[in-house]
């Protein structure tokens, strides 16, 4: 699991990550974010926020689901606690429903969070917060994750490939040799 506040580099550890073989699973926030954009949804962080956190809590739990399917370790985009640390951050109410998803599907004791980076900080179409608001959701997801009882581990600000080093020594993985493309928790096994 690699969660954080946005723009401190996960996905981009995560993309590498998987381009060493390793299995993987896409941004829940960024997917759904995609997806009702091109389809005029509403189910928006801007239009319905606890539609979206719906959305979103539906996709991880499909990406927990399809993980068990791949042999050795799969690495998360964030995963269902995120959705707990979102709504709160939004002031929103946490349905029971989220909490009890949170602690059914469990994720690896061990959680990597990126800290704030604001020298690689770049907003786009899907990232409309502020830095100030990503250093926010950095501080709700390490109140979440701990609160749910996960060891946060957290990543150096540090070149991609030394993250990659550093994750796989935390985790005492190489990277898989296997021909093909790698796999992904958000594709059907």
């Amino acid at each position: 699991m690699v969660t954080g506040g946005p723009g401190s580099g996960k996905s981009t550890l995560i993309d590498r990550l998987a381009e060493a073989g390793f299995h993987r699973s896409h941004e829940a926030g960024r997917g759904v974010i995609q997806d009702q954009t091109a389809i005029g949804g509403r189910a928006l962080p801007w239009t319905d926020p606890a539609l979206f956190a719906e959305l979103m809590l539906g996709w991880e739990l499909r990406s927990h689901r399809l993980a068990a399917h791949h042999a050795g370790p799969v690495f998360f985009d964030r995963g269902v606690p995120d959705v707990i640390g979102y709504l709160r951050l939004s002031g929103h109410p946490v349905p029971g429903h989220l909490d009890t998803a949170a602690r059914a599907f469990r994720y690896h004791r061990r959680v990597f969070i990126a800290p704030p980076w604001p020298e690689i900080y770049v907003r786009d179409a899907e990232r409309r917060q502020s830095p100030r608001e990503a250093e926010r959701t950095y501080a709700h997801m390490v109140t979440v994750y701990t609160e749910y009882g996960y060891e946060l581990v957290e990543l150096p600000r540090a070149p991609v490939e030394e993250r990659v080093r550093f994750v796989t020594a935390a985790l005492g993985v190489e990277g898989p040799a296997r021909a093909g493309p790698p796999g992904t928790a958000g594709e059907d096994p």
